[in-house]
């Protein structure tokens, strides 16, 4: 994966000039640490494309843009294709022509065989920037599950779009202003959810979606979206042994082909059971291989998980890499984590993979495998237990219970799904953390006010599924796929690949019963079955360990004067977003030490302020 941004000018009686060549080489020239490998440039009077290269395969002649043979097609592409061999090979079977080996390749020649139908054919993590020529449109894509990001602002008849947001920030007509719903996600939800972005004029391509834009204006659509039976509709059940094989060979064959590169191919070792699984895969499909392995230690012995890593590196005998994680570093880091994820961020455990992606860049290792998807796949988080429970109804006549139920009702269309927190409640405790003119603001519109997930999606679904459909669309694009994938990957020139969402194993998933997900109080059943074959029971039979970097409280606990300036009354005050009183009481809460912050079950609005102080700082203010 690399790096991509471009300008397209959808009128030819207003085509890009000069200054846009030169906007493009600034736009790209932000993002180089998505690629330092190479560069490419397309230029027309419709289209420009900018191009950092990671080089992966055919290290010689794999660099973009690509064209189709007679470059009435062209595209820059953010990605890997993994099913591209078999593509290939059909593709030239009906008479097109390969320039290289390069797997990226197959996309124009695709586009011009079956149009926008293409994208159905892709397995892969990718964000797309494709002109056709003759029909002078520009269609954008983002991978199914929203792996490969890809922003984009339109004004004015023309559209800029980068893999960063950096990269549009360097045009002058892109206003900075904040968009206060996005913040308000980030303090309800796990993270922002596109197309939404912190900035008012831009905005994120959703996962699973297409862009197309022409003369006659804007059109976008979904291709992809997780759809799970609906429970009269669950089809025939076969043996768990049945589901056990089917999941072996597939997610053996997205390891296999994610390891396929003209370079190393590494993989990071949480101690967890979900990354124990593709290591220990890996090197049965690969036994005569020396694997590169990284982890992070800590010195804390509550949260350090260096035993299990070592039982695995023990086992597949892999060249391991660790680093020591003092707390200190989170401090060093801070700013580092947040102009990395382009928006303020709510805990502080990016740091920690910065520090982790700097040590594969440190070794040579340009991509990683990891484990992210597992837990929202296969009931991985204590909330799929809970859901076994009781859901709803003994409350029946309480104000507050049907309070909430209204608002359950609003965002998911269900007033039985419960996630993560009561959002009616919720809501009253935002009040008090924000300030009069944003409570203002978001009087007329706030984030829990409107839907943010088709509540088609979930309607009449096993509660398992429910609660994995809203992890995909809340949690895993925008926010672990993004600020804690993408971001502190590539801010070292790494690239993090994903065997779990390969959506030849998804689709599969999603046909599985979910009363195979979480038996007698184990989450993850199935998942755990499969694991027998290969990693050890110690790491199966663990309980769920979720680990949280220390949060505001520590960075409080020595006064450092520049987090002491950021949460200043006087910095609050200025900065108009939160409430100062609020703050300065939540200040002195951290600074008297009596109570940690427990991130699983509590939102660490501190930690939230801090952040949006530096995020305002290094991209709104400078």
């Amino acid at each position: 994966m690399c790096g991509i941004s471009g300008l397209f000018s959808p009128k030819l009686e207003t085509p890009l000039g000069p200054d846009d060549v030169e906007l493009l080489k600034k736009m790209t020239q932000s993002i180089v640490h998505r690629g330092p490998d190479d560069e490419g440039l397309y230029l027309s009077r419709q289209a420009c494309f900018g191009f950092r290269r990671l080089s992966f395969l055919d290290l010689k002649a794999g660099n973009q843009p690509i064209f189709n043979e007679d470059e009435s097609v062209v595209c820059v592409v953010n990605g890997e294709i993994f099913n591209y061999q078999s593509l290939r090979r059909d593709l030239i079977k009906k008479g097109h022509h390969f320039r290289s080996e390069m797997d990226c390749e197959v996309i124009p020649h695709l586009y011009e065989e079956y149009g926008i139908d293409f994208l159905k054919k892709l397995n892969g993590q990718f964000a797309i920037a494709l002109h056709d020529v003759r029909a002078g449109k520009l269609v954008l894509a983002r991978d199914h599950v929203g792996i490969a990001p890809l922003y984009y602002h339109f004004k004015d008849n023309q559209l800029l779009f980068g893999s960063e947001i950096k990269s549009l920030l360097n045009s002058e007509k892109i206003n900075r202003d904040i968009d206060l719903i996005s913040l308000d996600q980030i303090v309800t939800f796990p993270g922002m959810v596109s197309p939404r972005t912190i900035f008012n004029d831009i905005k994120c391509l959703p996962p699973g979606h297409l862009m197309m834009v022409d003369g006659q204006g804007v059109k976008l659509e979904q291709y992809w979206d997780l759809d799970y039976p609906e429970n009269n509709d669950q089809g025939r059940i076969y043996s768990n042994d049945y589901y056990v094989e089917k999941l072996d060979y597939l997610l053996r064959r997205a390891i296999s082909t994610r390891l396929h590169a003209d370079v190393p191919i590494g993989f990071y070792l949480s101690g967890g059971l979900d990354s124990s699984l593709i290591a220990t895969l890996a090197s049965d499909m690969n036994p005569a291989r020396v694997f590169n392995s990284f982890s992070i230690g800590f010195g804390r012995i509550d949260i350090d998980e260096r035993k299990y890593q070592q039982k695995i590196v023990k086992k597949i005998h892999s060249n391991h890499h660790e680093k020591i994680f003092d707390f200190e570093q989170i401090l060093q880091r801070l700013t580092q984590a947040v102009i990395a994820a382009e928006s303020p961020i709510k805990e502080s455990y990016n740091t920690c993979s910065l520090a982790l992606s700097q040590m594969v860049h440190q070794q040579g290792i340009k991509a990683v495998l990891t484990g992210e998807g597992a837990d929202e796949l296969f009931a991985g988080y204590v909330g799929y237990r809970l859901d076994q429970q009781s859901r709803g109804g003994e409350h029946e006549f309480d104000l507050e219970y049907m309070l909430e139920s209204q608002a359950r009702s609003t965002l998911w269309g269900d007033e039985n799904f419960f996630y993560e927190k009561n959002y009616h409640e919720f809501h009253d405790v935002k009040t008090a953390l924000y300030s009069t003119d944003t409570n203002a603001a978001l009087s007329k519109q706030h984030c829990t006010s409107q839907a943010v997930i088709d509540p088609i999606r979930i309607a009449n679904r096993h509660h398992i599924h429910q609660r994995s459909y809203v992890d995909f669309k809340l949690r895993i694009a925008d926010h672990l796929l993004a600020d804690h994938g993408d971001r502190v990957v590539f801010a070292n020139s790494v690239e993090a690949r994903y065997p779990f969402l390969d959506i030849d194993l998804i689709n599969f998933v999603r046909t599985i019963p979910p009363h195979l997900m979480v038996q007698n109080g184990s989450e993850k059943f199935l998942l755990k079955q499969l694991a027998r074959k290969t990693v050890p029971r110690s790491i199966i039979e663990r309980n769920k360990f979720s680990f949280v970097a220390p949060g505001s409280t520590f960075l409080l606990k020595n006064k450092p004067d520049w987090i002491m300036g950021l949460l200043s009354r006087e910095t609050i005050i200025r900065q108009g977003i939160f409430n100062p009183n609020t703050i300065e009481q939540l200040t002195n809460n951290a600074l008297r030490g009596t109570h940690d912050i427990n991130q699983t079950f509590e939102t660490d609005f501190l930690m939230i302020a801090i952040t949006t102080g530096i995020f305002l700082r290094e991209f709104v203010e400078s």
